[in-house]
Protein backbone atom coordinates (compact mmCIF):
# COMPACT_ATOMS: atom_id res chain seq x y z
CA UNK A 1 0.00 0.00 0.00
CA UNK A 2 2.49 2.70 1.11
CA UNK A 3 4.98 3.55 -1.64
CA UNK A 4 7.06 6.25 0.07
CA UNK A 5 6.86 9.65 1.72
CA UNK A 6 4.82 12.23 -0.19
CA UNK A 7 5.37 15.32 1.96
CA UNK A 8 6.83 16.73 5.13
CA UNK A 9 6.45 20.19 6.64
CA UNK A 10 8.55 22.64 8.64
CA UNK A 11 7.66 25.93 10.34
CA UNK A 12 9.68 29.03 9.38
CA UNK A 13 9.81 32.60 10.66
CA UNK A 14 10.65 34.30 7.34
CA UNK A 15 9.54 32.58 4.15
CA UNK A 16 11.78 34.66 1.88
CA UNK A 17 14.92 33.84 3.91
CA UNK A 18 13.96 30.15 4.08
CA UNK A 19 13.26 29.95 0.33
CA UNK A 20 16.77 31.25 -0.38
CA UNK A 21 18.28 28.73 2.08
CA UNK A 22 16.48 25.71 0.58
CA UNK A 23 17.38 26.81 -2.95
CA UNK A 24 21.06 26.53 -1.88
CA UNK A 25 20.36 22.84 -1.19
CA UNK A 26 19.47 22.44 -4.89
CA UNK A 27 15.80 21.80 -4.13
CA UNK A 28 13.40 22.93 -6.87
CA UNK A 29 10.39 25.11 -6.05
CA UNK A 30 7.15 23.22 -6.71
CA UNK A 31 4.78 26.08 -5.84
CA UNK A 32 4.44 29.01 -3.52
CA UNK A 33 1.88 31.43 -2.13
CA UNK A 34 1.97 34.27 0.41
CA UNK A 35 3.00 32.24 3.49
CA UNK A 36 3.79 28.77 2.14
CA UNK A 37 6.39 27.30 -0.21
CA UNK A 38 6.81 23.72 -1.39
CA UNK A 39 10.09 22.32 -2.71
CA UNK A 40 10.47 19.05 -4.56
CA UNK A 41 12.72 16.59 -2.77
CA UNK A 42 12.16 14.09 -5.60
CA UNK A 43 10.17 15.74 -8.37
CA UNK A 44 6.78 14.12 -8.77
CA UNK A 45 7.37 11.92 -5.71
CA UNK A 46 7.95 13.94 -2.52
CA UNK A 47 8.09 17.52 -1.39
CA UNK A 48 8.84 19.69 1.61
CA UNK A 49 6.40 22.38 2.72
CA UNK A 50 7.64 25.49 4.50
CA UNK A 51 5.00 27.37 6.48
CA UNK A 52 5.62 30.90 7.74
CA UNK A 53 4.06 31.55 11.14
CA UNK A 54 4.59 31.58 14.88
CA UNK A 55 4.91 27.78 14.97
CA UNK A 56 8.66 28.20 14.40
CA UNK A 57 8.80 28.95 18.16
CA UNK A 58 7.94 25.27 18.84
CA UNK A 59 10.97 23.87 20.70
CA UNK A 60 13.05 21.35 18.77
CA UNK A 61 12.58 17.67 19.52
CA UNK A 62 13.64 14.78 17.23
CA UNK A 63 9.96 14.01 16.63
CA UNK A 64 9.33 17.62 15.57
CA UNK A 65 11.09 20.01 13.22
CA UNK A 66 13.43 17.43 11.65
CA UNK A 67 13.89 16.22 8.07
CA UNK A 68 16.44 13.67 6.75
CA UNK A 69 17.33 13.83 3.05
CA UNK A 70 18.49 10.62 1.36
CA UNK A 71 21.92 10.89 -0.32
CA UNK A 72 24.50 8.42 -1.60
CA UNK A 73 27.33 7.08 0.57
CA UNK A 74 29.91 8.88 -1.58
CA UNK A 75 27.98 12.16 -1.41
CA UNK A 76 27.75 11.85 2.36
CA UNK A 77 31.52 11.38 2.58
CA UNK A 78 31.94 14.80 0.89
CA UNK A 79 28.98 16.47 2.59
CA UNK A 80 30.91 18.81 4.89
CA UNK A 81 32.86 20.21 1.94
CA UNK A 82 29.59 20.62 0.00
CA UNK A 83 27.89 22.37 2.92
CA UNK A 84 30.92 24.66 3.31
CA UNK A 85 30.76 25.50 -0.41
CA UNK A 86 27.18 26.77 -0.02
CA UNK A 87 27.98 28.57 3.26
CA UNK A 88 26.10 26.22 5.58
CA UNK A 89 27.69 24.95 8.78
CA UNK A 90 27.38 21.37 9.95
CA UNK A 91 26.39 20.77 13.56
CA UNK A 92 27.35 17.95 15.93
CA UNK A 93 24.72 15.29 16.61
CA UNK A 94 23.79 14.59 20.22
CA UNK A 95 26.83 14.53 22.47
CA UNK A 96 29.31 14.26 19.59
CA UNK A 97 31.90 17.03 19.27
CA UNK A 98 32.59 16.49 15.57
CA UNK A 99 30.42 17.74 12.70
CA UNK A 100 31.85 15.06 10.41
CA UNK A 101 29.55 12.36 8.98
CA UNK A 102 29.29 9.17 11.02
CA UNK A 103 28.09 5.59 10.68
CA UNK A 104 25.56 3.84 12.94
CA UNK A 105 26.38 0.14 12.30
CA UNK A 106 23.46 -1.17 14.39
CA UNK A 107 21.00 0.90 12.32
CA UNK A 108 22.70 0.45 8.95
CA UNK A 109 22.90 4.13 8.14
CA UNK A 110 25.16 7.18 8.13
CA UNK A 111 24.42 10.86 8.75
CA UNK A 112 25.58 14.43 8.92
CA UNK A 113 23.51 17.21 10.49
CA UNK A 114 22.94 20.93 9.92
CA UNK A 115 20.21 23.47 10.69
CA UNK A 116 18.10 25.81 8.61
CA UNK A 117 17.80 29.52 9.56
CA UNK A 118 15.03 28.72 12.09
CA UNK A 119 16.89 25.89 13.83
CA UNK A 120 14.96 23.11 12.09
CA UNK A 121 17.20 20.05 12.19
CA UNK A 122 18.25 18.81 8.75
CA UNK A 123 20.13 15.62 8.03
CA UNK A 124 21.83 14.09 5.03
CA UNK A 125 21.52 10.32 5.38
CA UNK A 126 22.30 7.13 3.50
CA UNK A 127 21.90 3.42 3.95
CA UNK A 128 25.04 1.45 4.76
CA UNK A 129 25.53 -2.25 4.09
CA UNK A 130 26.59 -3.74 7.41
CA UNK A 131 28.03 -7.26 7.64
CA UNK A 132 26.12 -9.42 10.14
CA UNK A 133 29.13 -9.70 12.43
CA UNK A 134 29.21 -5.88 12.86
CA UNK A 135 25.49 -5.18 13.39
CA UNK A 136 25.90 -5.30 17.17
CA UNK A 137 28.05 -2.12 17.20
CA UNK A 138 26.09 0.76 18.73
CA UNK A 139 28.99 3.23 18.75
CA UNK A 140 28.87 6.03 16.18
CA UNK A 141 31.91 5.58 13.94
CA UNK A 142 33.71 8.00 11.65
CA UNK A 143 33.84 7.03 7.98
CA UNK A 144 37.57 6.44 8.37
CA UNK A 145 37.12 4.11 11.36
CA UNK A 146 34.21 2.34 9.66
CA UNK A 147 36.11 1.69 6.45
CA UNK A 148 39.13 0.39 8.38
CA UNK A 149 36.88 -1.92 10.40
CA UNK A 150 35.03 -3.25 7.35
CA UNK A 151 38.20 -3.76 5.31
CA UNK A 152 39.88 -5.65 8.18
CA UNK A 153 36.81 -7.74 8.98
CA UNK A 154 35.77 -8.78 5.49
Amino acid sequence: MIKGLYEAHLPVSNLEKSVEFYKKLDLTMAWRDEDTAFFWIEEGKSWLGLWEGNEFHTPYHPSLRHIAFHVSYEDLKGSIEWLDSIKIEGVPFGDRKSIEPFIRPNQGNASVYFNDPDGNSLELMCYVEVPNNLKHITEKLSFEDWEKLVNNKL
